[in-house]
């Protein structure tokens, strides 16, 4: 028995819509690197781009449990002497980007190398309820009801 490597021929991708309204952050972002990486497939290779594409329309109504809102912290630095700034979770859902929080959630649970920045390119993270990628036809996955623990009420 030899072992199976998915070769570019065999993989076919699919374009996947979910809807992060209600929905916990950390949940959203381990199920969504999942399908990026194609885990959820039974020929996942782990040197290839087997998973899919994704869609997250209302990315601003994404919730958190616990205090996590007003105490989780995001840092980054400008480079310069001194340039450490920060921003609570609070402040980046109620800011222009919002989609930002769910993006970098979902990098930082994907392997930190080229392919995982390459898998970031098949991810599309949308703040309202529409999304240019119609002429796509993506399945809608009802994440939300896969697991009562997945939704959560407005916690402010």
């Amino acid at each position: 028995m030899r072992t199976f490597s998915a070769k570019p021929d065999d993989i076919a991708k699919s374009w996947v819509l979910i809807d992060a309204e209600g929905v916990v952050l950390g949940r959203l972002a381990a199920e969504v690197a999942v399908r990026l990486r194609g885990k959820h497939k039974p020929i996942f290779t782990p040197h290839m781009d087997c998973g899919d594409n994704v869609i997250i329309v209302n990315a601003d109504k994404v919730q958190l449990t616990g205090q996590k809102r007003r105490q989780k912290i995001h840092y980054w630095h400008t480079g310069y002497p001194g340039g450490i700034k920060s921003r609570t979770a609070e402040q980046i859902l109620e800011g222009q980007h919002p989609e930002r929080l769910i993006t970098k959630a979902v990098q930082r649970m994907l392997p930190g190398n080229r392919l995982s920045r390459k898998l970031m390119g098949n991810l599309r993270v949308y703040a309202g309820p529409k999304h240019p990628h119609e002429a796509q036809q993506p399945e809608r996955v009802n994440f939300s009801q896969q697991n009562n623990k997945n939704m959560r009420s407005a916690v402010k």
